[in-house]
């Protein structure tokens, strides 16, 4: 295990955990734009566990890369869903938002099933 993997892995770890502590605490900054966005209010927890597991499962992929890589997996296709939603609502100027939590899990990804 490299020692880039481990810190690209932190990383997105990191950002995964931060962006759905957002979600569970109500962020202003980001509450506001799935509204926006039309993702309805209910869904609003389910996302913000999805992305809180999925930090887990990175951290977890350190022990056992298998889930690590799979769970890298699960996290590019939600923020490949959230830069979608972005796309759709037609706010173009907030597509960097996602594609920045996007970046660190597929290095994550890509190192994994390179090692």
């Amino acid at each position: 295990m490299s020692v880039t993997y481990v810190v690209v892995t932190l990383l997105g770890a990191a950002m995964a955990g931060f962006s759905a502590g957002s979600v569970f605490f109500r962020a202003t900054w980001v509450v506001q734009p799935l509204t926006d966005y039309d993702v309805p209010r209910g869904w609003w927890p389910w996302l913000g566990a999805a992305k809180a597991v999925g930090a887990l499962g990175l951290l977890a992929g350190l022990a056992v890369p298998v889930v690590g890589v799979l769970t890298g997996i699960g996290l590019v296709l939600y923020f490949t869903g959230a830069v979608v939603t972005v796309a759709r609502a037609r706010w173009y100027s907030h597509l960097p938002f996602p594609l920045l939590y996007l970046a660190p899990v597929a290095g994550s990804v890509a190192l994994g099933l390179a090692t």
